[in-house]
């Protein structure tokens, strides 16, 4: 033993692993960063020679353009910055709300392609094998070209219950909207729904540690009402109104609208993107192993318990890693809206380089608002794809 410490003692320092390792890391960060100086300073002298300005004080300007859909509030005479905001919120709307239709549609075509009904498995193929091998470009231009832009006059408009009313200019909404008094049914409402996630999750934990009822369902359940209620009474018996569409000379107005142009982004990117979320939802429903499945059936359960409390609970170890990629894909491929004419953060971009001509800072901007909302959702998905992991003892 004691021969074995002296032995390493003698090591001389150039072949010893750890300061060989430690020199490597330190030569290679320095190499790395001496490359990135240097990158910087040329791209510096660049513009400096060709007159482009990296100032970002153009974004306190008035912008000076006309946007056609915006969910908050905004003007030509307001700045740069304001619009260039009204883009990111268009591309939160189809990024946020297109997540949300894949995945349920992905996931109910996945199970379809499993199915044993010969019918539903050939529809699941046929339409995920359309998807996949078409440019979501040519899908968006499909949706748009040859669906959207050929409905009804508004004078012809379809009505649906609601009333709802679609026709060439868009989809027209009756659409609930707070009174003076909303805002405090609103926060109860909210505050209701906190507690009762907090609560059935709590009491789940306290059943599964001491085995005994914490009865979490019917305590989240009158939470859920009880709050509400109280905002309901609280703020007069009248927090919110309905602001019903009418049609008013050659189009309809008040309600909410949604133009023809998000409505084709949206399909798009949802059935372009459910179609691979579906392989995905495949491949890790198949990869749990079929005893699992075997077991649960000697048990007595019927095949929904065994996929909804064996199979997809297992299965989602596997799926969320491809799962994050599909959802990253979708917030950045919303950037070919501008193709279509919806107003995202990457067609806003483009105009105010048109009418600012600063090209680099808001390329700038542009790339580093995409990077953190990869980011950000890849940090939440990640924070659920470790809690559902197998934990080793």
């Amino acid at each position: 033993m004691a021969a074995n410490i002296q032995a390493k003692e003698k090591i001389p320092v150039w072949r010893d692993e750890r300061y060989l390792s430690a020199a490597t890391q330190i030569i290679s960060s320095i190499v790395v960063l001496g490359l990135l100086y240097w990158m910087a300073e040329n791209f510096t002298e660049i513009t400096q020679q060709r007159g482009i300005s990296l100032s970002y004080k153009f974004l306190s300007e008035p912008a000076g353009f006309p946007i056609s859909e915006s969910t908050i509030p905004y003007d030509p005479t307001m700045s740069f910055g304001r619009a260039f905001l009204v883009g990111l919120v268009n591309t939160l709307n189809v990024s946020v709300i297109g997540i949300i239709f894949a995945t349920v549609l992905g996931f109910i075509i996945g199970l379809a392609r499993l199915s044993s009904n010969w019918l539903f498995n050939r529809l699941a193929v046929a339409y995920i094998e359309f998807h996949r091998n078409i440019p979501l470009l040519v899908l968006l231009f499909l949706w748009y070209f040859a669906v959207f832009n050929r409905l009804p006059s508004v004078k012809d408009s379809i009505v649906l219950p609601g009333p709802i009313y679609l026709n060439l200019r868009g989809l027209y909404l009756t659409w609930p909207r707070l009174t003076e008094t909303g805002n405090i049914f609103l926060g109860l409402l909210i505050g209701g729904l906190v507690l009762a996630i907090l609560a059935w999750n709590i009491l789940i934990r306290i059943r599964e540690r001491t085995g005994r009822e914490t009865y979490y369902v019917p305590i989240a359940f009158g939470l859920l009402i009880i709050f509400p209620l109280i905002g309901w009474f609280a703020a007069g018996g009248n927090p919110i109104w309905l602001d019903v569409p009418v049609l008013e000379g050659f189009n309809y107005k008040n309600g909410m609208r949604l133009t023809p142009e998000f409505g084709a982004i949206l399909v798009g990117l949802t059935t372009y993107t459910a179609a691979f979320i579906a392989e995905v939802i495949r491949g890790g429903i198949q990869a749990v192993q079929l005893g699992q499945t075997e077991a649960a059936r000697a048990v007595g359960l019927r095949k929904t318990h065994v996929l909804r409390l064996i199979v997809i609970p297992q299965a989602m170890r596997i799926i969320i890693p491809p799962l994050i990629s599909q959802y990253l894909n979708l917030t950045k491929n919303s950037s070919l809206a501008l193709a279509i004419g919806y107003q995202d953060l990457f067609a806003i971009g483009k105009v105010t380089i048109n009418q600012a001509g600063r090209a680099v800072p808001v390329f700038i901007m542009v790339m580093v608002t995409y990077l953190m909302l990869s980011l950000i959702t890849s940090f939440i998905l990640n924070i659920y794809n470790r809690r559902i992991q197998f934990v080793e003892r």
